[in-house]
């Protein structure tokens, strides 16, 4: 019997299924046998897998109708017969060849084979146990839904499809991993996206050639333009609202089937800082947390370089009462000023990692606890200086005011390059690395997108940068994601305005005509 051919024996078809699937000693398989018909005559089997199938849809949804079914006036069972009138009420497909049937079973359908047909047929009743919607635990909510991803692949696609209701929103299933074979869904809006964009993501995606991807990281691994480049190049999300307001933009959505994170390209640096949080305030406060965030991300890259630098190269910028304090402090501390700050940053990451991996409510205890007792023990010990406490506690503040988890790593491990630097050069070293890292970051791309845009090269886009403008003046999509309709909303998106008398703050100019 050939290997892609279901033969129209039925006992052939069972040998060979049983080899397919090592059976008897594989034991989460189920078979079932049974005889179609009022009659009886007509021999057929079932095959799922236990725990991936709801065994009352089975019951109620297959077996009973299979078997109440009336006999043709041919005396043949044919398989479409069955799907368009026998088991209307359940989502059918036909498997043509083995491959169609395995790769049905292996998705958690149950497929029925018959004696006689060559083809099998495939009825979706998946009832696996999964997480229900829950609310973010990354991606904090202060205004916004309150739902999250979760590891059900069809219900991510749902929370998205929830928040656009339109026909243009297009859901394209690729399988990654050749043993493995998990479903990626491609989700983007047709009227919206760039071609050359949508290709290069598809082309991507089904270009690899490994067992197993069992993650969003390392799908992103995968399929990323830089591997060594420290900053991502993917944003990832747990949230379908952020979702969904990026597809609106042009950008694809990626979700890997079992993963509660979805993947968007591509990434800009000025993406990865913002949060949904910054549209769901008003202007004045969405505003005030970006600068704030911006400020932060400074500081938490360049203040032990800079400590550093003007405690070891430039001690006359430091006022002479407070350079006399500084050195009191540093009296009894035997180790130079890198090796203090080099030993409380790895001594504040360790902390940092152990709250995460301990579980529940003691990691969060150990970190604060450590940190307390870590920070006194050493400065008793004229381990380091007290200031150098406060300068590590600012940073390691700072650091957790990045909104995206994976841009914080790469700020945490470039402090240190710029901690290097300081100590060999003073702000020398810090403008050079400054220097470098600009120089790194503009001459990279995220599928085609320059990182830096669009600060470095500018494009025209609505007034939403380091800073955003109000709602109703973010009229056009960005111009670097080339999008097949460059506008999402009128000229005049509030309409009151244009009936409402002119006033100094706060209005619209009508549209004229032209425009």
């Amino acid at each position: 019997m050939r290997k892609d051919k279901i033969d129209h024996h039925l006992e052939k078809n069972r040998a060979y299924f049983n080899k397919l699937y090592h059976l008897p000693k594989n034991r989460d398989i189920v078979i079932r046998e049974f005889r179609m018909g009022l009659n009886h005559k007509t021999e057929a089997f079932l095959a799922y897998f236990d725990g991936m199938v709801d065994s009352g849809a089975i019951i109620e949804g297959i077996l009973k109708p299979l078997l109440n079914m009336d006999r043709p006036q041919n005396g043949k069972i044919n398989p479409e017969r069955i799907k368009e009138q026998v088991l209307v009420s359940n989502e059918v497909e036909i498997g043509e060849n083995w491959k169609d049937t395995v790769a049905g079973v292996n998705y958690g359908m149950v497929a029925i084979l018959i004696d006689g047909c060559n083809q099998s047929v495939l009825v979706d009743v998946k009832g696996w146990e999964h997480r229900p919607v829950s609310q973010p635990e990354v991606e904090q909510v202060i205004h916004g839904p309150l739902e999250a991803f979760n590891e059900t692949l069809r219900t991510n696609i749902v929370l998205i499809r929830k928040a656009i209701r339109n026909e243009n929103l297009v859901t394209e299933i690729l399988e990654v991993g050749r043993r493995s074979r998990t479903s990626v869904a491609v989700m983007y809006m047709s009227d919206l996206v760039s071609p050359e964009l949508l290709a290069q993501v598809k082309k991507r995606v089904a270009s690899i050639s490994a067992d197993y991807v069992g993650g969003a990281g390392v799908l992103e691994q995968f399929i990323e333009d830089h591997p060594w480049m420290l900053f991502p190049q993917f944003l990832s999300t747990e949230r379908p609202d952020r979702s969904a307001a990026f597809l609106m933009e042009g950008k694809v959505v990626i979700i890997l089937d079992g993963n509660p994170t979805a993947l968007i390209a591509p990434a800009t640096l000025l993406s990865l800082l913002h949060s949904p949080e910054d549209y769901y305030l008003r202007l004045p406060y969405g505003n005030f947390i970006r600068i704030l965030r911006l400020i932060a991300m400074i500081i938490a890259v360049v203040t032990p370089a800079f400590y550093l630098s003007i405690a070891t190269h430039h001690q006359e910028m430091i006022p002479t009462d407070f350079l006399i304090s500084l050195a009191q402090a540093r009296e009894q501390v035997p180790f130079p000023t890198i090796v203090e700050i080099i030993l409380m940053e790895i001594s504040f990451e360790l902390i940092r990692e152990a709250g995460v991996r301990v579980p529940g409510i003691i990691g969060n205890t150990i970190g604060i606890v450590g940190a307390l007792i870590l920070g006194q023990a050493t400065v008793q010990a004229n381990m380091v200086s007290p200031i150098l406490i406060i300068v590590v506690a600012i940073t390691g503040l700072a650091s957790y005011s990045i909104p995206n988890y994976e841009l914080g790593f790469a700020l945490r491990e470039i402090r240190f390059i710029y901690t290097l630097a300081a100590a060999f050069f003073g702000f020398l070293g810090i403008s050079a690395t400054l220097f470098f890292t600009l120089m790194v970051l503009s001459s990279k791309e995220s599928f085609g997108v320059p990182y830096l845009t669009p600060l470095a090269p500018n494009f025209k886009s609505s007034p939403d940068r380091l800073t955003r403008g109000p709602v109703w003046s973010m009229e056009r999509r960005p111009e670097y994601l080339h999008p097949q309709g460059t506008r999402r909303q009128s000229k005049i998106s509030r309409g009151w305005v244009i009936s409402r008398p002119a006033r100094r703050f706060g209005h619209q100019t009508p549209e004229k005509k032209g425009d």
